[in-house]
């Protein structure tokens, strides 16, 4: 084979060297011309020939043209004229074209003719403007260029009047003079590539012109078909559908239908009596599309019921549009999150950023009607923060509302009223601007009024894992009661102000809580990170200036710091009159001024506290420890007045008694306090002449209070009585309380008697009965043992008394009258009982007995011896006058006299009554007293041997009795001997 291949080549070269020339050249010629073809072109500078070209291109599309750019001819692999810096259209041309090249497909046989024949035009990157209006009266008709050939458009811009299409790119082409123009192509809607197809006809002897338009992209489409007018404007149908509305419009997503009419103008594009079908839903409405002088799109749906969140969400998202987008919705009803709407409407505007809300309305659930104008912003950047932070937006707008049942609009929106009072946010109506964004919703002006009163302010609340509130509120009246639910434990109150912040500012002109009225109430507050700071909370209260301020920090111990309270008030009766019961109302103290501080700190439970009342003269100062969830104070107490008389007169409207003296006032102890019982461990009371002290223990457990302890008293003074007055005993007090107290005196003063010294009793109150058992002491040298029992709750109440006195020594008269006991060792034994309400009544019905025996006395206003030594007188006249003479005055002396008392009904009886006198004979005493009437009839008499009784009486008045000697028997008697 080697061979052979060897022997071929010889005899190629034995050939003559011209027919291997030629050979040779008819093979290599194409190669030579396609690489001339190929090279030539693009070697040859083709500038030179930019005018004539320009000229060329003008002359082919009936348009002015310039080219600054290179100009570049290939003829391979077609023959292709490229000039770049492309500018179509001069100063009075209605189309305006800028592009970053020109190309033109030559037609070859014309070429070779050498004649430049385009075939086709493309534009490439070009801008294009299209004038809109339309020129009125703009022939239809396609520019001769266009007969018989194509024209392109790549990746370019088109401008009608001000509404842009990008990222464009089309196919131009028309038959003949009487074809129809068909452009194909594509542009980019919204992110959205979109497919479009123009048949535009050739138009009639009427000059309209017929025209078909297609749009499809996404999952939607619109074709639209009609007739161009020769006037301007088009007038034709409108139908489109599709599985997603959102690829065409700002909208949810979901499948659509649509048709309507559609008419075009020299500004307007509108499609009307549009009926649609939006994700199952008919509604009905309009769409425009303005163009010039501003491109706008405009929607208006009216429908039977419409989800809100899905549009909302829509125009958040959708970002700066090509060009504004504006809808006007109105339904019947409409959903919006989680609620439902009554008759909605409104119109919204969304321009680049900014979407503004217009007259938007509806019926909230609770029938509350609500009106909202505003738009959004883009929020500026923070001061150090670049523009990319004022990228969020923020909506400003002004809101009016007006309802009669505006708690229910409340519940439904999701505020948490369900524990509170059904009258509070019955009815309202007011308006107020809302400034929202990511990170804040802030209300900055504020009025309305809220069940009958006029309410004013500003707040903002700050979003995010902490909110903070910021509330600036004025009231014409405030209710304070009713807004927490009952039973609200504080741990659950607690964690929910523990993750929050807040700033408080509150005013009302008159605030209620319950009866309570507050004038001038202020509150200035803030909580944060679970610190809650009361600045000052102050108002007028019941004539009286109150400010409170203090710290307290939350959590499940609460800390309070830095507590204080002030209360000022020129009259305090109105604020005392606040105290549970009668006390002190209609009192002198009542008109004095008061003045309260009090400071303190510390847990809830240990909570130490300081504080000081002034009350006209009155001073009282205490410290101790509170104990707020056991409700327990321990602490001491010092109460101050320079004079107690005073004081009984200011606290109890009472003159001060005349045993109490004169002298000053003042309590100091230490006292413990809870709901279930109060202990005063130790206290000194000093009351002009009254010195007491002890321990006390009041018990408030069970059905009745009960007093324990000990009572000490250094100098006790008692009042007297008024035996006739018919007031009643102050006794309701002792059927309110059991009691059971030793009771021990250095110095009891009854008033009007001898003092008792070292007295001793035990003092027992139970069931309204009063009992003092044991009372023991020293009574005028003597020893007094007596006991005292008054059923308070009886009717009429009864009183009781027993006791015996041994050894008491008389050192003066005791009951005043002309004949009576001057001195003598007194020993008695009595057993007493009365029932009624007042002294008087007590006198009337005094009942019981006594035994009296005095032993070497002295009767005082009578001479019983001289009486018995001047009756041995011969001459009667000068015995008659002697006995009387001794009978009305003198002393006598006695060695014993005893006598037994009956008291029956108020009278007591004197029986048994002997006068023992020394050396004679012995006298007797009879008698009785009337009590009640204040009356007596009291003999005392003798007898001598056989001689009759003579002796002296008293009666008539206690006060004032008349003594009558008894001796007409003995008169008698001596002159019959």
């Amino acid at each position: 084979m080697r061979q052979r291949a060897s022997r071929s080549f010889g005899r190629l070269l034995g050939r003559p060297l011209g027919r291997r020339l030629t050979i040779a050249g008819l093979v290599l010629l194409p190669v030579l011309l396609a690489v001339a073809l190929w090279f030539v072109p693009r070697l040859t500078d083709w500038n030179e020939h930019r005018d004539r070209l320009a000229i060329l291109a003008a002359g082919r599309l009936g348009q002015p043209v310039t080219l600054t750019g290179p100009v570049k001819l290939a003829l391979l692999p077609q023959p292709m004229l490229e000039a770049g810096g492309v500018t179509i259209g001069g100063p009075d041309s209605s189309i305006s074209v800028e592009a970053r090249a020109l190309r033109l497909r030559l037609d070859w046989l014309a070429l070779l003719r050498l004649r430049l024949e385009p075939r086709e035009v493309t534009l490439v990157g070009a801008e294009i403007r299209l004038p809109w209006p339309p020129v009125p009266g703009q022939s239809f008709r396609p520019p001769p260029w266009l007969t018989g050939l194509q024209g392109r458009i790549q990746d370019s811009r088109v401008m009608i009047g001000q509404l842009g299409l990008e990222r464009v790119t089309a196919t131009l082409a028309a038959g003949a003079a009487t074809d129809a123009v068909q452009i194909t192509g594509r542009f980019r809607w919204r992110q959205t590539e979109v497919a479009f197809e123009i048949a535009l006809g050739r138009p009639g002897g009427d000059g309209a012109a017929p025209l078909t338009l297609t749009l499809s992209g996404g999952k939607a489409s619109l074709s639209a078909s009609g007739v161009l007018l020769p006037e301007g404007g088009f007038e034709g149908s409108l139908q489109g559908g599709g599985s997603d509305l959102a690829a065409l419009l700002p909208a949810p997503s979901g499948s659509f239908r649509l048709r309507g009419r559609l008419s075009v103008t020299a500004e307007l594009l509108t499609a009307e009596d549009l009926v649609l079908d939006v994700a199952g839903t008919p509604a009905r409405g309009a769409a425009t599309l303005r163009v010039a002088p501003a491109p706008r799109l405009d929607l208006a749906l009216a429908t039977s019921r419409v989800e809100l969140d899905p549009w909302i969400a829509a125009l958040r998202r959708a970002g700066p549009l090509p060009l504004p987008f504006g809808l006007d919705l109105s339904a019947e009803a409409a959903g919006f999150r989680g609620l439902t709407l009554r008759r909605l409407r409104g119109a919204a505007l969304l321009a680049g950023d900014r979407l503004t809300l217009t007259d938007v309305g509806a019926v909230l659930p609770g029938d509350t009607e609500i009106e909202l104008s505003g738009a959004t912003t883009s929020r500026p950047p923070a001061a150090g923060q670049g523009a990319a932070a004022g990228s969020g937006e923020r909506l400003e707008a002004r809101v009016r509302f007006q309802g009669t049942m505006l708690r229910g609009t409340l519940l439904a929106l999701g505020l948490p009223l369900e524990g509170t009072r059904p009258d509070r946010l019955r009815e309202g109506e007011g308006r107020f601007r809302l400034v929202l964004d990511e990170t804040q919703a802030a209300i900055p002006e504020f009025t309305a009024t809220l069940d009958g009163g006029r309410v004013s302010g500003a707040g903002v609340l700050r979003f995010g894992s902490r909110p903070a509130l910021g509330v600036g509120l004025t009231f014409e009246r405030l209710p304070l009661d009713g807004w927490l639910r009952p039973g609200l434990e504080w741990p659950a109150a607690q964690a929910w102000l523990a993750g929050m912040d807040a700033n408080l500012r509150l005013s009302a002109e008159r605030a209620q809580w319950h009866d309570l009225s507050i004038q001038g109430l202020s509150a200035d507050a803030s909580l944060e990170n679970g610190r809650l700071t009361a600045r000052r909370l102050s108002g007028r209260l019941a004539g009286g200036d109150v400010a409170l301020s203090g710290v307290a920090q939350l959590g499940p111990a609460l800390q309070l710091s830095d507590l204080a309270l002030e209360v000022n008030a020129p009259g305090a009766a109105q604020l005392l009159a606040l105290v549970p019961g009668d006390w002190p109302d209609q009192v002198p103290i009542g008109e004095a001024a008061l003045a309260l501080r009090l400071s303190g700190s510390g847990p809830l439970g240990a909570l130490a506290l300081r504080g000081s009342l002034e009350l006209g003269d009155l001073r009282a100062e205490a410290s101790g420890m509170l104990d707020l969830p056991g409700r327990r104070y321990a602490g001491g107490l010092t109460l101050r007045h320079p004079g107690a008389p005073r004081l009984l007169g200011e606290l109890a409207g009472l003159a001060a008694p005349p045993w109490l003296g004169e002298g000053s006032f003042s309590l100091v102890g230490n006292l413990t306090a809870s709901p279930e019982a109060v202990h005063a461990e130790s206290f000194d009371l000093v009351a002009a002449g009254l010195r007491l002290g002890g321990l006390l223990d009041l018990n408030l457990e069970g059905a009745r209070p009960r007093l324990s302890g000990r009572l000490a008293a250094e100098r006790l003074p008692l009042p007297g009585f008024d035996w006739n007055a018919r007031d009643p005993f102050p006794l309701a007090p002792l059927s309110r309380f059991d009691a059971e107290l030793p009771v021990r005196a250095q110095r009891v003063e009854p008033l009007g008697l001898p003092p008792l010294e070292a007295a001793t009793a035990a003092l027992r109150l139970r069931d309204g009965v009063l009992e003092l058992n044991d009372l023991k002491g020293l009574f005028a040298g003597g020893q007094l043992d007596a006991g005292l029992r008054v059923e308070a709750g009886a009717t009429p109440p009864v009183f009781e008394a027993q006791g015996r006195l041994a050894g008491v020594a008389l050192a003066e008269p005791l009951p005043g009258l002309p004949v009576d006991l001057k001195s003598g060792q007194v020993e008695a034994e009595a057993s007493l009982r009365a029932a009624g309400h007042s002294p008087a009544a007590l006198m009337a019905t005094l009942g019981g007995q006594a035994q009296v025996a005095v032993r070497n006395g002295v009767l005082e206003g009578t001479d019983l011896r001289a009486a018995l030594a001047v009756s041995e007188q011969a001459s009667l006249s000068e015995a008659e006058s002697s006995l009387r003479q001794a009978l009305l005055g003198g002393a006598t002396a006695f060695g014993a006299l005893q006598a037994r008392l009956r008291f029956q009904s108020g009278h007591v009886v004197l029986e048994e009554g002997r006068l023992a006198l020394p050396e004679a004979p012995d006298a007797r005493l009879g008698g009785e007293f009337d009590l009640a009437r204040g009356g007596m009839d009291l003999r005392l008499v003798l007898r001598d041997g056989e001689a009759p009784e003579f002796g002296l009486r008293m009666t008539g008045s206690a006060a004032r009795p008349r003594l009558v000697p008894e001796m007409a028997d003995w008169l008698r008697w001596r002159a019959e001997r």
